[in-house]
């Protein structure tokens, strides 16, 4: 695999993304109708406001559910919280002329499995873990998803 070559070759470009203001019910329907494991949140820029990730969301909930009285209150709680108030500022991005190696590096070192791509204050895409299994299997995601599923 060569480590030099730029994420912009190999990142997820085709991205859904939720606005800060989002509500819950729709970040979950998004995590329930696709496969991808990380939410982008943007502001009304396209600039990059945080992430929200799948297990994240779900830990949120459950937790929720742990501190409620039951359903119906659970339910409406959730219904009252948007995206700025779930996501994690981002902390880390990525440059598309950033290479793969560097990539790898800030994944495997912060035990991340997304980093968001940004140019010039824009978002732009997300390198993810599979992308980088991928690349380094010259496989696309779809083929690795199916592999591991």
């Amino acid at each position: 695999m060569n480590t030099e070559i730029p994420i912009k070759e190999i990142m997820t470009t085709d991205l859904i993304t939720v606005g800060k203001q989002e509500t819950v019910v729709d970040i979950k329907e998004k995590f329930d109708t696709y496969p991808f494991h990380h939410l982008l949140v943007v502001d009304e820029g396209n600039r990059l406001a945080g992430i929200i990730s799948k297990s994240d969301f779900y830990r949120f909930a459950y937790n929720l559910s742990q501190q409620t009285t039951g359903k119906t209150w659970s339910k409406k709680k959730m219904g009252s919280l948007i995206a700025k108030d779930l996501m994690t500022p981002t902390l880390y991005t990525l440059d598309p002329d950033d290479k793969v190696g560097l990539a790898a590096d800030l994944l495997l070192s912060n035990k991340f499995h997304a980093i968001p791509v940004v140019e010039i204050d824009q978002l732009v895409g997300i390198l993810t873990t599979f992308d980088l299994l991928a690349y380094g299997y010259n496989k696309t995601v779809e083929q690795i998803a199916g592999v591991l599923e």
